[in-house]
């Protein structure tokens, strides 16, 4: 029996580290077998990339090879490990998939179009059964994410505030134009609250 793909999408310091793994548990109690992985990574290759895109100064690549890094990274992760997990039966949850890439270098300028079509020849378009926006205020997801890294930020979390409204607004933008698959998931309160949401909005998936 084919199993389901899960991402969890949002902005920074919404907590999907901690509830990719609080939806786990919840699935596993349920005797449902899950995988967490994540991008950019999750696979050797896409892991070496990871290091190549997280790393260094901001302007260390220009948006469009950020989005061809990221299409490759994306690329080894499905072959090597989303799809064959799926298919062998098991419930994988990726923290973030290509809806960041559509929002984070969609808010650099590049078109959501061709973001699409390299995601097309690179992972043949494979799309997550689920996705869930996280959503929490801009304000209390960079407080939340300078207390889990201190001064140590990434390429992405390190710019600016309008930077991350736009990447804000573009999630919005793909969870309106895609409600079949996308679910907005209000992050605040206790991170019990947030997986209980994350159940609720996942039910009618569960067998």
């Amino acid at each position: 029996m084919r199993g389901r793909f899960l991402s969890l999408e949002g902005g920074e310091g919404a907590g999907k580290s901690t509830q990719a793994v609080r939806l786990a548990e919840a699935l596993e109690a349920r005797g449902l077998h899950t995988i967490i992985t994540r991008e950019p990574g999750g696979s050797e290759g896409a892991e070496a990339i990871r290091a190549l895109l997280m790393q260094g100064d901001v302007a260390r690549w220009s948006p469009h090879a950020e989005a061809l890094l990221f299409a490759a990274a994306r690329a080894d992760h499905v072959e090597k490990k989303i799809r064959p997990a799926v298919e062998a039966g098991s419930w994988v949850i990726c923290d973030r998939y290509v809806d960041s890439t559509r929002a984070y270098q969609g808010a650099q300028g590049i078109d959501d179009s061709a973001i699409l079509a390299l995601h097309a020849f690179g992972s043949k378009g494979l799309l997550p059964d689920r996705t869930f926006v996280l959503t929490i205020p801009q304000e209390e997801g960079a407080a939340r994410a300078t207390q889990r890294d201190g001064a140590d930020n990434d390429r992405f979390a390190a710019r600016d505030h309008a930077f991350h409204a736009g990447v804000a607004a573009a999630f919005e933008r793909i969870a309106d134009a895609e409600p079949h698959r996308v679910r907005r998931i209000d992050a605040t309160g206790a991170p019990e609250s947030v997986t209980a949401r994350l159940m609720e909005s996942l039910a009618d998936l569960l067998p």
